[in-house]
């Protein structure tokens, strides 16, 4: 089973889907006695590559943000500078 077949969202895919398409309009018979299944296997070891780069990319920017909000956390904890001194005088 696979996600429904938009090009604009699969673009790296966009070749097999379109094959795929024609092969399923063809006919039933080809649909429903398997000639469309090497096409269907192509479409997806694509839609998985296409899912681990994705993957990959959203796991450096989960990274990234996970670092900012660490900065802030720190700046937030950390008192301001001079902040002792001040203290002492009062």
């Amino acid at each position: 089973m696979h996600p429904p077949l938009a090009t604009h969202k699969h673009q790296g895919c966009e070749d097999i889907i379109q094959a795929l398409d024609e092969c399923h309009s063809s006919g039933l018979l080809n649909k429903y006695s398997g000639k469309c299944n090497d096409i269907k296997l192509k479409l997806n070891e694509c839609l998985g590559e296409e899912f681990q780069i994705q993957r990959a990319e959203n796991k450096q920017k989960a990274a990234a943000k996970r670092e900012k909000i660490r900065q802030v956390w720190k700046e937030m904890e950390e008192p301001p500078a001079g902040f002792y001194d001040n203290q002492q005088k009062a």
